[in-house]
């Protein structure tokens, strides 16, 4: 295990958790590509300085279990970016699987929170920057989501709002809090997208219910691009809805996972396949999930008022770009 302030000497630095996940695999190397010198906490450190070896030694690694920091870590640090967490898909809702989704996110951002009290004030990060999710917002079905929006209901509601809380008690130690509410990422390596590319290569591609539901995403380098603007940006602060200024109803999704993997949609042009489907889907999905199914059956329309009033210029704005860049 490296110690604190070795390989990161001589730049600024920032503090990652979830370094090795899908957003953070891209995040480090743009926070070296941008000057900075990134300490990564993992459960194996060495991992962590194999893994961005490329990078030339700005990275280093700090041991952690995945909920307390080790509060050496972030002393001088000029950021904390925060994405590790249970995945919220990784297996049936029990009650175990619960609770370690609140412990990951909820009880290790408090933790956080508590390490950065506990240094002197000149040691203390200028920036927390949380992930949270556009769960917050629950199923709302056709309302337009921004940042004001009032959250919404159901175990992901309720974690990401105590989530959130967690992150803004930084605040009071002189930190500015930046949490973004990150909708479904698009990205080559992992996550939502190969899983929902998958029955379109094998020409079964058809649409969840009846289509209408909004879907909230971002391209991944766009998200990547935020936590960068957030890490060095003073006016980013507060709420920021992490995603694409052109959200997309899931038959559009559907229709362009379609045109990209240059499949046809023949399975969902048949209206007693799709009615079946439709019928079936959402039945399977409440079995399997419980009330997380909601996170993929539901409608969130959200848009990314507080990014665009910041300036934010998105590489990817639009779905078929996004997929095509990716797929």
């Amino acid at each position: 295990m490296s110690a604190p302030g070795g390989a990161t000497a001589g730049r600024e630095c920032v503090l990652v958790s979830g370094a090795t996940g899908l957003v953070g695999g891209r995040l480090v190397p743009a926070l070296v590509r941008s000057g900075y010198a990134v300490r990564a906490l993992s459960r194996d450190a060495g991992r962590i300085e194999r893994r961005f070896a490329a990078l030339g030694g700005g990275v280093e690694g700090v041991t952690w279990d995945g909920v307390r920091p080790p509060a050496p870590a972030l002393a001088g640090a000029a950021a904390v970016v925060h994405l590790a967490g249970e995945p919220v898909f990784g297996g049936l809702p029990s009650a175990q699987r619960r609770a370690r989704i609140r412990a990951s996110r909820i009880d290790s951002t408090e933790h956080f929170v508590q390490s950065i009290a506990a240094l002197a004030a000149a040691e203390r990060p200028r920036a927390f920057v949380c992930a949270s999710a556009v769960g917050y917002y629950g199923d709302r079905g056709e309302e337009r989501l921004a940042e004001d929006s009032a959250p919404g209901r159901g175990f992901l509601a309720e974690v990401c709002i105590d989530w959130e809380r967690a992150a803004e008690d930084a605040a009071a130690h002189g930190v500015r809090v930046a949490r973004l509410r990150i909708g479904v990422v698009l990205a080559r390596e992992g996550g939502a997208l190969p899983l929902m590319a998958r029955p379109f290569r094998f020409g079964a591609g058809i649409r969840l219910g009846d289509g209408r539901q909004w879907f909230p995403w971002i391209h991944v380098d766009d998200l990547v691009g935020m936590l960068v603007c957030a890490v060095r940006d003073p006016a980013w602060s507060g709420a920021i809805n992490a995603v694409a200024p052109s959200p997309v109803r899931n038959a559009e999704l559907t229709a362009a996972l379609a045109r990209t993997l240059g499949r046809s949609l023949w399975l969902d042009r048949l209206v007693g396949a799709r009615a079946l489907y439709g019928r079936l889907m959402p039945a399977a999905a409440r079995a399997a999930l419980g009330e997380m199914a909601g996170e993929l059956l539901g409608s969130r329309r959200v848009v990314p008022e507080r990014a665009l009033a910041l300036g934010y210029a998105f590489s990817h704005p639009g779905i078929e770009d996004a997929l095509a860049a990716e797929l």
